[in-house]
């Protein structure tokens, strides 16, 4: 006879990603603020103003974080360096205090594959007219890459 344990069956109530039609569907403007070496201060998303550093991006919501770096390579030069970190955080109204709040989504680093980098806007809860700030971490020394990342020190903020 089957006992009660085995009788009970885990249910995956989540909803499978569904693919974007890129060609169909229209892109949304993701507004990125990047800085280095750390996240921006939150009072710099008060009273209506944003950082002064803002990149615009048309994308979709299944875009992922390595996609997403490599926009950022593309029109910033210091980024591209191999061992450089990019730790991703999205911006978001609280609509309780009337202030921004952020949240880490993740961290990819260029030049290495990471655990992050398949995770999509969507999959992280971003909405349209969310920010996301990103804080690019070159690596340290001089070199193009030093240990890669698990020689990486402690997130700077």
């Amino acid at each position: 006879m089957a006992t009660v344990e085995s009788m009970v069956q885990v249910e995956d109530h989540r909803e499978p990603e569904k693919p974007i039609d890129r060609e169909k569907t229209c892109p949304l403007l993701l507004r990125v603020f990047y800085n280095t070496g750390r996240h921006h201060a939150m009072s710099e998303y008060s009273r209506g103003s944003v950082p002064t550093n803002e990149l615009q991006i048309y994308t979709w919501m299944d875009a992922t974080l390595k996609e997403l770096t490599s926009l950022v390579k593309e029109v910033n030069p210091d980024a591209r360096r191999k061992g450089t970190f990019f730790d991703f955080a999205v911006v978001f109204p609280d609509s309780r205090t009337q202030t921004y709040r952020m949240r880490e989504i993740g961290t990819t680093c260029s030049g290495h594959r990471g655990a992050d980098d398949s995770v999509t806007l969507a999959t992280k809860r971003f909405q349209i007219g969310d920010y996301l700030d990103i804080a690019v971490t070159p690596p340290r020394g001089g070199g193009g890459g030093g240990g890669g990342p698990m020689q990486r020190r402690g997130r700077p903020y």
